[in-house]
């Protein structure tokens, strides 16, 4: 086992490598799925005027201060506000303005009344309004101009990821533009004589090629673009060719850096990147470095749960960093096992599970081994056990991530 390098070691020396991208302008429409690079700065005040949080009326708050169920305070409609309006209409002692929720409050308001805190429904609210609870205070009910966030202040800061949520605060704010990293292009190549193309009927000795579909949706939902997506025969001649001519920023290859007797990432690219035996189950054979055009390549193993679980462990954390992210690690949960496992003598293992209620068991019946791909497609996460665990028994707590 001497040989085996760890996996920290080898996360290192991946993420060492992982340099951010350089940034680009993006309209605030197109940012989604972007990382900021630099602060976006809010042009507009969040809210952009006081208006009112409920549907009610605009009051002069010691018109009202003293009003009871048994003494209500009897005021005279004077206007009726709608969202949208821009009536500033003027209140004397005694009147009032029906608004409505997100309107503006007429500048001789100070308070807002519920229309459940008066004597009468909506439909006799245009003539007068009988107010019989008393507000908490002056001011209840207004969301005061730039309560949230005012013009020239910082709407989202740099190394945010822009979702839906994301992208809703900076068009309120009024960002037209954002600064952020370049999504990384990532050219995903599938190699073996055996694969057919998805869909295809596989003749006796082939199997579909499900590698390449699996590395371009992770990579999508790392953020990253896949400018390519192919496979290549057991050829080094014909993969190096390919290398040499991709444009990229990762290069990712599955199968083909193992002992076999045909190995063509490994022929292809041998005295040119690193190939290492991983203390890890599934995924032991890595193959990474820097390609000649500055590329980041990773070349992981041939099965499918082995690609999965090295992307998990290398792939993301770097596809993350490259983008500028702060948080390049899952969060991890302690969650006992609800039936007990072998783990490999001195790797780390990274088992595909799924929740069982409180906790976790394998996602597979047949245990851990990277070939058991069927497992996949009901895998919830991984459990990464110590490599010097020798054996998780039910009850124990183990570290898991989820993933879905």
């Amino acid at each position: 086992m001497s040989d085996l390098i760890s996996v920290a070691e080898h996360r290192t020396r991946v993420l060492n490598a992982a340099r951010p991208l350089e940034s680009e302008e993006l309209a605030v429409a197109d940012s989604v799925g972007s990382t900021l690079a630099a602060d976006a700065i809010s042009r507009l005040d969040i809210p952009a005027f006081d208006n009112s949080a409920m549907d009610g009326f605009a009051v002069r708050h010691a018109d009202v201060a003293e009003a009871s169920r048994d003494a209500p305070a009897v005021l005279r409609v004077v206007a009726d506000v709608a969202a949208g309006s821009a009536a500033d209409p003027a209140l004397s002692p005694g009147e009032a303005a029906r608004i409505m929720t997100g309107a503006r409050v007429p500048t001789s308001a100070d308070t807002v009344v519920p229309f459940e805190q008066t004597i009468g429904g909506l439909g006799d609210s245009l003539t007068e309004a009988a107010v019989s609870v008393p507000p908490r205070a002056r001011g209840a009910h207004i969301r005061r101009v730039a309560e949230d966030i005012a013009a020239g202040r910082v709407a989202l800061s740099a190394g945010a990821v822009v979702g839906a949520l994301q992208l809703s605060a900076l068009i309120a704010a009024g960002v037209r533009e954002v600064s952020a990293v370049r999504r990384p292009r990532v050219a995903v190549v599938s190699t073996g004589s055996e694969l057919v193309p998805p869909g295809t009927d596989p003749a006796p000795g082939q199997i579909p090629d499900s590698n390449s579909a699996l590395l371009a949706e992770l990579v999508a939902d790392s953020g990253a673009r896949v400018t390519l997506r192919t496979s290549v025969g057991d050829d080094p001649a014909a993969l190096r060719a390919l290398l040499n001519e991709v444009d990229a920023d990762v290069v990712i290859t599955s199968g083909g850096v193992s002992a076999g007797a045909y190995e063509p990432v490994k022929q292809a690219l041998a005295g040119r990147i690193r190939f290492d035996r991983i203390a890890m189950q599934p995924g032991k054979p890595q193959g990474f470095g820097v390609l000649d055009s500055g590329a980041l390549f990773f070349g992981l193993p041939g099965n499918p749960v082995s690609v999965a679980a090295s992307y998990e462990m290398f792939v993301r954390p770097a596809l993350l960093r490259v983008q500028g992210r702060a948080d390049i690690d899952r969060p991890r949960f302690a969650l006992p096992a609800t039936t007990g496992w072998r783990t490999p003598a001195g790797r780390l293992q990274v088992l595909p599970i799924v929740v069982d209620g409180s906790g976790v068991r394998p996602a597979t019946a047949g245990g851990s081994g990277s070939h058991l791909v069927g497992g996949l497609g009901r895998a919830e996460g991984y459990a990464v056990v110590p490599a010097d665990v020798a054996e998780v028994a039910s009850g124990d707590l183990v570290d898991v991530m989820l993933v879905s």
